[in-house]
């Protein structure tokens, strides 16, 4: 039996960045990683496998950090988890003594029970399997009508990138708009435009009754009652945590079906700890549960882990999930961070809002400049800001990054007016109409 210090199941981002930490941490204790993949795919490049790219092999999380540490790799699955033993069986017959565990098992596209015709062939998820990818792939070019069932981040990227192989894409959405529970509605309706202008047909307010085809799928009928032809059908109707492991462990999973943990990452058993998309999470705002699920988040959540492992710190703990999103359709980009103005309403907030829409150079007429909307969401009574939304060029997954951190640090509408910048013509919009700074003048001169 092999006995290692640290012990991490699961090799995507929340893994590897689990393991990493672990072992830049405490250098002096012993660090295995345990994946079922011989290669991993970096998740959020996923889609981009079907037209930016062409292939999986330039989206693959390289091993050479862990490599480089000391952390040992170890291409095998884990069957068991022994916690009163502190032993890992594997799908190998092997067994692996830990010290601490970290599981990072991630996170499964969701196949609903009750779809009819989902066993048809040329149904498909989109998981974070190489080799179903790869599979996918090589089917995808004798297809012409590609139905995409669901509009969230993954369901808009995979209709885009499909779309640039020349095939016939149509997007399922059953609510109102594209990116719906994301964004606002304004914000919504711009990307769901800009995606139907290059040409994805897209299909919102309804959902679906079944899958139709005798051996495989020939078409899918709406739960309004249209029919659409269809080669392949691909369901992104989320993920839901992969938990099994730690479940039949003991481990205790909330009611949103997460591996329970508090502020670092622990869980209900002693020297466990849980990360990424298996781990339960709190919203930064509300602290409710959240059922976000990100790379970003994921990565924050190790390396609080990693960090916490044998010596405990109020410096080190996670203090809910903010939620920043951003994607791109085109030449446009969309991000969002913390709440929007509608679920900040829900949940009792009284907020008020404000937008500017500038120039991401000055001047202007320089080359690559591109419109930067910025929305802002405050509280009214305590001035705090709760959320942002962009619309821009590339800048915009930088700038809602920074509107992310803004939201951790607890600004007020008072700091981010008195903050200072720093900007560039051919980089950043101007000094006198940073359109992040506009937004919250907008909304100082409704409160005044």
């Amino acid at each position: 039996m092999k006995k290692v210090d640290i012990l991490v199941i699961g090799g995507s981002a929340a893994g590897l960045v689990s393991a990493m930490t672990s072992k830049s941490k405490n250098p002096d204790k012993s660090v295995m990683l345990v994946r079922k993949e011989e290669k991993v795919m970096i998740p959020c490049g996923i889609p981009y496998i079907y037209g930016s790219l062409g292939n999986s092999d330039d989206n693959i999380l390289p091993d050479g950090g862990l490599l480089q540490l000391g952390v040992e790799i170890k291409v095998d699955t884990v069957l068991k988890i022994q916690k009163e033993l502190k032993v890992c069986k594997m799908q190998s017959g092997d067994e692996v003594e830990y010290d601490k565990l970290i599981i990072a098992t991630g996170s499964m596209p969701v196949k609903p029970a009750w779809l009819k015709g989902g066993e048809l062939k040329n149904v498909f998820t989109i998981p974070k399997d190489k080799v179903y990818l790869d599979e996918l792939l090589v089917q995808m070019k004798a297809f012409k009508n590609v139905v995409v069932v669901g509009a969230g981040f993954i369901g808009v990227e995979v209709s885009d990138e499909i779309n640039k192989m020349g095939k016939n894409v149509s997007l399922i959405e059953i609510q109102p708009n594209i990116l719906g529970l994301a964004f606002d509605k304004e914000i919504a309706i711009e990307a769901e435009e800009k995606l139907r202008s290059r040409g994805v047909n897209i299909f919102t307010g309804t959902g679906f009754e079944e899958i139709i085809g005798t051996d495989k799928v020939s078409s899918i009928k709406l739960s309004n009652g249209d029919v659409k032809e269809a080669d392949a059908v691909i369901l992104s109707m989320g993920y839901r945590p992969n938990v099994s492991l730690a479940k039949e462990a003991g481990l205790l999973i909330n009611e949103k079906g997460f591996i329970n943990i508090d502020e670092y990452m622990r869980t209900s058993e002693a020297d466990i700890f849980a990360v990424g998309d298996c781990a339960s999470k709190r919203d930064f705002a509300t602290g409710k549960i959240s059922t976000i699920m990100l790379a970003s988040t994921a990565c924050a959540e190790a390396r609080v882990a990693g960090l916490n492992l044998y010596n405990l710190s109020t410096f080190r703990s996670f203090s809910g999930t903010i939620g920043i999103y951003s994607t791109n359709i085109g030449e446009t980009s969309y991000g969002v961070a913390g709440l929007t103005e509608e679920t900040a309403i829900r949940e009792g907030f009284k907020v008020v809002t404000g937008s500017f829409t500038g120039i991401d150079r000055h001047p202007g007429k320089l080359n690559n400049a591109h419109k930067q909307m910025v929305k802002l969401i405050v509280s009214k009574d305590s001035g705090k800001i709760l959320g942002g939304e962009v619309i821009g060029g590339n800048s915009v997954g930088e700038l809602i990054n920074v509107i992310g951190f803004i939201i951790q640090a607890g600004y007020t509408l008072t700091d981010l007016l008195v903050a200072q910048i720093g900007t560039q013509p051919m980089l950043t919009a101007s000094p006198a109409a940073y359109p992040l700074i506009k937004a919250a003048e907008v909304i100082l001169k409704k409160t005044n």
